[in-house]
C-alpha cells in the first residue's frame, strides 16, 4: 500500500492569522493518532503557493491549466490523498483565499477526503458549512466529523498585550476540542486509506 499522505491547509493568508497555530496543532495530534501511523503528514499553506486571483482562461473543469502557479498547485494537491482544512470565519463564512485555491482546480479535488477545522469568536460552523458546498461541487469527500473552535474559550491569551488587536494567543483547547479532532483524524484514516491503496 503506498504510504498514507495527508495536508493539513491553512486557508487564511492575513498578516496577523491564527491558522498557522492551529495547523500545528492538528498536524501534531495525527502524527500521534494511532489510525495514522505510518502516515506522512505536512502542513500546506496556502499563503505560500502564491496564487493570484483566479486567471486561468479556461475553466478549471477542463484541466486545461496555463500558467506555472497553477500546475504547481496543482501537483501539490494531487500528493495528497486527504486534507485536513483549517479555516477562520470571515463575515459568516471562509476567506477569499480559500475559495480562490480550491477555484483554480478540479480534477485534483475529485475523490479528495476533506475534514473540515474551523475557528472564529463564535466558533467556525458557519465557515464550515458553506465548505461543505463548494467541495461537494468539485466532487470531495467531506467528512461529518468536525472541529469548531472558538476564539475566547479554544486560545490562551493570558501572555498576551490585551491592548495588541492583533494578539493570535495560543490554542489550549478544551477537552470536547480533543476529542473531536481524535475523531475526525480517526475519520481521515477510515477514508483516505481505501483512496491510497487505489493509488498503489
Amino acid at each position: 500500500m503506498n504510504e498514507l499522505r495527508i495536508a493539513v491547509l491553512v486557508g487564511s493568508t492575513r498578516a496577523a492569522r491564527r491558522g498557522p497555530a492551529v495547523a500545528s496543532w492538528v498536524a501534531e495530534a495525527a502524527r500521534r493518532h494511532p489510525d495514522l501511523a505510518g502516515a506522512r503528514v505536512d502542513i500546506v499553506d496556502v499563503a505560500d503557493a502564491e496564487l493570484p486571483l483566479l486567471d486561468e482562461p479556461v475553466p478549471a473543469i477542463a484541466g486545461d491549466y496555463r500558467n506555472p502557479h497553477t500546475v504547481r498547485w496543482a501537483e501539490t494537491v494531487r500528493s495528497y490523498d486527504a486534507f485536513v482544512v483549517v479555516t477562520p470565519v470571515h463575515n459568516a463564512s471562509y476567506p477569499a483565499s480559500l475559495k480562490n485555491a480550491i477555484d483554480y482546480l478540479y480534477a485534483e479535488w475529485n475523490g479528495a477526503v476533506v475534514g473540515l477545522v474551523g475557528y472564529g469568536a463564535h466558533g467556525g460552523t458557519r465557515a464550515i458549512d458553506h465548505l461543505r458546498t463548494v467541495f461537494a461541487e468539485v466532487k470531495a469527500i467531506t467528512l461529518a466529523q468536525e472541529v469548531s473552535l472558538e476564539i475566547f474559550g479554544d486560545f490562551d491569551f493570558s501572555d498576551a498585550d490585551p491592548t495588541d488587536r492583533t494578539a493570535i494567543g495560543r490554542v489550549a483547547p478544551r477537552p470536547q476540542q480533543v476529542e473531536a479532532l481524535h475523531a475526525l483524524l480517526g475519520a481521515v484514516a477510515a477514508w483516505a486509506r481505501p483512496r491510497a491503496a487505489v493509488a498503489a
